[in-house]
């Protein structure tokens, strides 16, 4: 009878906990989303590529992170921890759990999606090279660097490296943007290739670097105007969180005042808001329209 009674006993003290836990739900079980709003914060992977997101006197900064501060605030998400990494680590580091997501201005490439959730565009891109004071001896596209046999260097990760193996250059690839410009200054390197927004910056904040910007320039590859753009990066799974980031953003990108707010600090113009005629799905796809004349 005793053995009975216990065995009732504990039947129903593990029933109970079993209810408490459905009830209380453990962290766990969460979506990122969820967790992120209970907590107060989400941590956010970026790679130090200014003016996108990059570290100043401890402070973490960029057009990339003051649209995810904008954003998760209106999703209940106060505060955007920022870890620093890599570029080429930053999806293996968002697919490791060591972020909630990647606010690096990163474009948005078919092998990239098949990795992780782009969320919908936040800038346009473009192209530019970067070489030492009086030597861009009139290039006007990474074709001209290969045409002149110059040293190249690109960033690991970058889309401008992709654009070099798919022109049979063998660039020097770098970790950081400073990297680049050391290899161009030091004579590592003749031309340094990054987003045009990147290099502009880059020279206008180093007046001492000797270095000069080209014109930016859609890169085409066998023919086709390499249109590029960038967006915030989410696990493939996450698809509650990306859903609920493309409403808030779209609110923002469809406003040019409301954008320019945003980024505008960090010399981003109207030319880099996205004007709702290229897609995520599209850039995933590699489906790349022609380039606007």
């Amino acid at each position: 009878m005793k053995a009975i009674k216990g065995l009732a006993a504990a039947t129903s003290i593990l029933a109970l906990t079993l209810t408490l836990g459905a009830c209380g739900g453990s962290d766990s079980d969460k979506s990122t989303l969820q967790k992120a709003i209970d907590d107060g914060k989400i941590s956010v992977g970026f790679a130090g590529e200014a003016p996108y997101s990059f570290e100043k006197d401890g402070e973490l900064q960029g057009a990339s992170v003051e649209m995810a501060k904008t954003i998760f605030k209106e999703l209940g998400v106060d505060d955007v921890e920022g870890v620093n990494t890599e570029f080429g680590s930053l999806i293996p580091g968002l697919n490791a759990d060591r972020f909630g997501a990647i606010s690096a201005g990163m474009s948005i490439l078919p092998d990239r999606c098949e990795q992780a959730a782009f969320g919908n565009p936040e800038f346009m891109y473009t192209t530019a090279l970067m070489t030492k004071k009086g030597k861009q001896d009139g290039m006007k596209t990474i074709d001209d660097v290969k045409e002149k046999g110059l040293k190249l260097a690109t960033m690991t990760g970058a889309i401008e490296s992709d654009y070099a193996k798919d022109l049979g250059i063998k660039s020097q690839e770098v970790g950081t943007p400073q990297d680049g410009m050391d290899a161009v200054t030091t004579g590592r390197a003749d031309v340094f290739a990054l987003t045009g927004i990147s290099l502009n910056w880059m020279a206008q904040n180093n007046k001492d670097a000797d270095v000069e910007v080209s014109e930016s320039f859609v890169q085409e590859i066998d023919g086709v105007p390499q249109i590029g753009a960038g967006a915030t990066v989410f696990r493939t799974d996450d698809t509650e969180l990306k859903d609920a980031w493309n409403k808030e953003l779209d609110k923002i990108v469809s406003d040019e005042k409301k954008y320019l707010e945003v980024v505008g600090d960090y010399g981003f113009t109207k030319e880099e808001r996205p004007d709702g005629e290229i897609t995520t799905d599209q850039l995933c796809k590699g489906e790349l329209p022609t380039a606007k004349s």
